[in-house]
């Protein structure tokens, strides 16, 4: 890619991602456009669908939290690393207002641009999960499809004006839900998971 066409690029996604920031993934392509001050035909000449433009978007957070995922499985004991990912999701999910939904339709879509990126993240937290189920900590009856739906649900539950208030606590109230208490023999375990997570 030529390097005006790439600063022109980077240009759009800059300016995409504030507007989907303010106002959702559903913001009108039409208005990137303008916002970006240049006409829809070429914002569609990068980016020919609302999924490339959003998975252009969203790919870089989707490498890093996979990316910490694997970190976090050999620098913290699997509870922390398991709830630490956890909240960092629900955190970055609630960055983009009804980015779930997409995620939850590109999941089951094998031709959706978000597709492979979507699989990816849930196998992540699936593995950390997988780890704290092993050694104990997590409940055995939840799966790699349940976190990625809690993250969905933790999320929206911060995206609703009455409800972010709470969002703190009911995270707390599902984390040790999933977690068993079980497995470490430290008894020191809980306090350091809430002073780290």
């Amino acid at each position: 890619m030529r390097a005006d066409a790439r600063k022109n690029r980077d240009h759009l996604l800059a300016v995409a991602d504030t507007a989907v920031t303010e106002q959702g993934v559903d913001v009108s392509l039409r208005d990137i456009a303008r916002r970006a001050d240049v006409g829809l035909a070429t914002l569609l000449r990068h980016f020919p669908t609302r999924e490339a433009l959003l998975d252009a978007l969203l790919r870089t957070s989707f490498d890093e939290l996979t990316a910490q995922a694997g970190v976090l499985e050999t620098s913290s004991s699997p509870e922390i690393a398991l709830v630490t990912w956890l909240r960092d999701c629900v955190a970055w999910t609630t960055e983009y207002r009804g980015v779930t939904v997409l995620m939850a339709a590109a999941i089951e879509d094998t031709e959706s641009a978000l597709h492979a990126s979507c699989v990816t993240l849930r196998a992540a937290g699936a593995r950390l999960l997988a780890r704290a189920q092993a050694a104990g900590t997590a409940r055995s009856d939840v799966d790699g499809a349940d976190l990625f739906a809690l993250v969905a649900m933790l999320a929206w539950l911060g995206d609703q004006p009455s409800l972010a208030p709470r969002a703190d606590h009911l995270f707390e109230v599902v984390a040790s839900a999933i977690l068993t208490g079980e497995g470490s023999g430290d008894p020191e375990a809980e306090h350091r998971l809430r002073a780290r997570s």
